[in-house]
Order: structure tokens, then C-alpha cells, then sequence
């Protein structure tokens, strides 16, 4: 008979709830009192999931109520606060969760043992660097930006900006320097570090 498994949950591979999604479907503005679904789907686009959040907020605070049933079987209704503070660049206000858990600001609430709450709060969650074999960590220090095919789909995002006022972005000037160094690896090596 098999056993349980007893690997620990990948940060990476929670459903999760961010404030920056909240805000591209126009969910959190200030002043609004609003109840909408939010869907999960898979690969083929196909529903998998869904939730109700209640958003009521102020100018400067709010809430939002999530509103679900967790396997199949047991409601799930709670409420957590919304937040602001002063953005970096001093052009307006950046909107927060506090978990009600672990009472820390944060961006994005993760779905485990139930609830969303910020990634602290649940016992063996890691993200799945922290969880990869020192050989394979080696492996992607030599060869990673060989193997990535991200770097591409960054540098042709839709709105991807390589250049503003005449001069590369940082962004840009960092994706090329990764896709660069893709020239310099020495094949050589590769054999030698699948010998070891």
C-alpha cells in the first residue's frame, strides 16, 4: 500500500487572489460597493473554480468579503481588510490586503487549507527554487538563461517598452544582457557537468 505524501505545497502552484488583478477588472476603485465572481480557468480556458468577492471601499480603506465553498462541502465566508498607502512616486495610493491571519500588508492572498491568506501563514509552503536539489540549482546557475524561454516572451510582450526618451530601459538593457550570455556558454562544459 502507498504512502501519503508528505512533500510540502509550492507557493507557485496555489490559486491566488491579487490586488493587481482586483484593480485590471476595475474591482477596486475608491468609493464602491460592488459583489462579483472572480473564475479560475485551465489551460484550455475551461472554468475550474470560482469565488464571490463583496468589495466596499472609502478613499483611503475598505473591505472585501470572500464568499466560496471549499471542497465541495463546506461554506467559507470571511472578511478581510483593505488598505492604502502613499505610492513611491508620490502619484496617488497603492491598495493593500492585511491578512487576517497573520495581520501582514501584502499584494496577493494564497488559497490553502481553505482560506487565502498571505503565504507566512501556512505551515510547509515553500516556492519551488526552495525546493529544487542543489545539482539542479548548479545546473540553472551554469545553463539557466539557456533553458528559459521567458526571456523571449518578456521582450515581446504586447506593451513591452524598450526604450523611453530615446534610451533602453533598465528592463531591456537586463533581458538583453541574459540573452546575451547564451552566446558564451561553452557546450564543453555542459558535457563535463553531466559527467560529474
Amino acid at each position: 500500500m502507498g504512502r501519503w505524501s508528505n512533500s510540502p505545497d509550492e507557493v507557485e502552484c496555489l490559486k491566488c487572489i491579487s490586488i493587481s488583478d482586483l484593480r485590471k477588472l476595475g474591482y477596486l476603485e475608491p468609493n464602491i460597493s460592488m459583489n462579483r465572481n472572480l473564475y479560475w480557468t485551465n489551460k484550455n480556458g475551461e472554468r475550474t473554480s470560482s469565488i464571490t468577492v463583496i468589495i466596499d471601499t472609502t478613499e483611503t480603506k475598505g473591505s472585501v468579503t470572500f464568499d466560496y465553498t471549499f471542497n465541495q462541502s463546506q461554506k467559507i465566508n470571511y472578511t478581510v481588510k483593505l488598505i492604502t498607502k502613499p505610492a513611491n512616486l508620490g502619484n496617488g495610493l497603492l491598495w493593500f490586503f492585511v491578512c487576517p491571519s497573520t495581520f501582514k500588508v501584502c499584494r496577493k492572498l494564497h488559497l490553502n487549507s481553505g482560506y487565502f491568506l498571505h503565504r507566512t501563514a501556512f505551515n510547509d509552503l515553500y516556492y519551488e527554487k526552495q525546493l529544487q536539489s542543489k545539482k539542479w540549482r548548479d545546473w540553472e546557475k551554469v545553463f539557466g538563461t539557456y533553458l528559459d524561454d521567458r526571456l523571449y516572451e518578456q521582450l515581446y510582450k504586447k506593451h513591452f517598452k524598450k526604450f523611453y526618451n530615446g534610451k533602453p530601459t533598465k528592463k531591456y538593457l537586463q533581458l538583453m544582457k541574459k540573452i546575451n550570455a547564451r552566446k558564451d556558454i561553452d557546450f564543453e562544459n555542459v558535457e563535463k557537468f553531466l559527467l560529474a
